[in-house]
Parts: C-alpha cells; sequence; structure tokens
C-alpha cells in the first residue's frame, strides 16, 4: 500500500486548502481512510476519517470548517480545510486502516509521508 499526500502549504488566517492523498495497493476488503495531523511538540491526532461505506467522523476541532471526501474512481482521498486557523498548522497525514475505523493510531498500518500546513500571516 503506497499513500502519497499533497497539497499543503502556507495560507494565512481564515484562507483554505484542499490536500490529496494518492492510494495505490488497497486491498478489495473494506478499509477506513483518515487524515492525521502532528503540530511540533505535540502528539499526532485525528482530524478525520471515512470508511468504505462512506460513514464519515470529525474531530470536534475542524467540524464545519474541514471536509473529507474519497474519488473512488481515482482512489484519491481529500480534505478540504476552509477558514484556517493558527493552531490547524502541521504536518498532515493520510493513513489507511483495515476494517477498524477509529482515532487510534494503532489501527492504521499504511502511512503517507505527510505534507506541511502553515497558516500564518
Amino acid at each position: 500500500v503506497q499513500l502519497v499526500e499533497s497539497g499543503g502549504g502556507l495560507v494565512q488566517p481564515g484562507g483554505s486548502l484542499r490536500l490529496s492523498c494518492a492510494v495505490s495497493g488497497l486491498p478489495g476488503s473494506p478499509y477506513c481512510m483518515g487524515w492525521f495531523r502532528q503540530a511540533p511538540g505535540k502528539e499526532r491526532e485525528g482530524v478525520a476519517r471515512i470508511t468504505t461505506f462512506n460513514t464519515i467522523a470529525y474531530a470536534d476541532s475542524v467540524k464545519g470548517r474541514f471536509t473529507i471526501s474519497k474519488d473512488n474512481a481515482k482512489i484519491t482521498l481529500y480534505l478540504q480545510m476552509n477558514s484556517l486557523k493558527p493552531e490547524d498548522t502541521a504536518m498532515y497525514y493520510c493513513a489507511a486502516a483495515p476494517v477498524v475505523c477509529s482515532w487510534s493510531l494503532h489501527d492504521y498500518n499504511n502511512w503517507g509521508q505527510g505534507t506541511q500546513v502553515t497558516v500564518s500571516s
């Protein structure tokens, strides 16, 4: 399984970014796909996740601002981020978990290399 993120960058507060995660090698069985982030000096945390059957969950800190989606034809995961805040600054990772869909990092056995998002004026 290979996950490759893109779309990060520097944006002003209130701005928007769309992250993409190109996925290859996933088996045909149900999978959970998630976006996580890690700020300097902090633990990695879940941001949004989506199941094979399109059940979606968001962290409270991003509800109403971020939208997770996937394109099954292109096998790509997206994270639309609006109304960005300085506290959203972090390295963002996409990850895949077989069957179980949770916020636990241990459930995810495949990770991308990350893409940096910096929100600053």
